[in-house]
């Protein structure tokens, strides 16, 4: 299906901190959403604070928050540790549930193994670029080289045709291939289907082409979907930055310590 993206997205202050958790279930894209972009992925980090403060909501809501993410779950705990928190990483082809079972996509290893060598082959002769490998996905990065962006595109486009069971997934300065059928749309639906967060409405933050799958289902579910960041999208509101974000998390850190009864579960009030 075909995703209509249009400006319909408005300023607004994120969300109310007086908000009851145990009503939500809450959703972090990570790079460009809990953690500042950089051009090296492996230079991103999040703020000690900001792991405070997830594991403050993650404890509000009764476990019913998960990180989306196009990096291996793998990658998103050391970046949340000592945090262990229900994610889908890969754009969904990773998946540790709210019960703490891990579900992975994985592809033949002739497949991956043709992919790779393709992949290295082609990245090689175009300076600045980066693949990163995640199994049963890649990452073709160009941030640092914008004047290979078409070759990079053309290279990925060339392996999803040869193999059919992958497809692209364009983003910011990189063009994923992944398996075919996972994305984050498909992950936060699954969550959604899942103790702790069935049952409750969607909050999903995100920032980049990756997330409007995302938004795309929470909008289905009267959920709500926030944009982080410039461009046109399906989210129905818009925080400017990543500071933002961070803004918010630590007003409901703040709520929660002066109003401890707001959150508490049904058994203990």
């Amino acid at each position: 299906m075909t995703i209509e993206i249009q400006e319909n997205t408005t300023e607004t202050p994120l969300l109310p901190v007086g908000l009851d958790p145990r009503q939500y279930a809450f959703f972090f894209d990570v790079d460009g959403t809990l953690a500042e972009i950089c051009d090296e992925p492996e230079g991103v980090t999040i703020p000690a604070a900001v792991r405070d403060n997830l594991y403050a909501l993650f404890t509000a809501s009764s476990g019913a928050l998960a990180l989306i993410s196009g990096r291996p779950v793998e990658q998103l705990d050391l970046l949340v540790a000592p945090l262990t928190l229900p994610a889908a990483g890969v754009h969904g082809a990773e998946m540790r549930d709210g019960a703490g079972n891990f579900h992975r996509v994985t592809l033949p290893p002739h497949i991956v193994r043709q992919v790779e060598q393709t992949l290295s082959a082609g990245m090689s002769v175009l300076p600045g670029t980066l693949l990163e490998t995640k199994g049963m996905a890649f990452a073709l990065h160009y941030r640092q080289a914008m004047l290979h962006q078409q070759q990079v595109l053309e290279l990925a486009e060339r392996v999803v045709t040869t193999f059919p069971e992958l497809v692209l997934q364009p983003g910011k300065c990189v063009i994923e291939i992944k398996p075919r059928g996972k994305d984050k749309g498909v992950a936060i639906y699954d969550f959604m289907q899942q103790v702790p967060f069935a049952g409750r409405l969607p909050i999903f933050i995100g920032d980049d082409l990756t997330d409007e799958k995302g938004f795309e289902v929470v909008n289905a579910l009267q959920g709500i979907s926030v944009k982080v960041g410039e461009g046109s999208s399906l989210a129905h509101y818009r925080v400017g930055r990543v500071s933002d974000v961070y803004q918010w998390l630590n007003a409901l850190q703040r709520h929660f310590i002066t109003h401890p009864t707001s959150h508490t579960s049904e058994a203990d009030s």
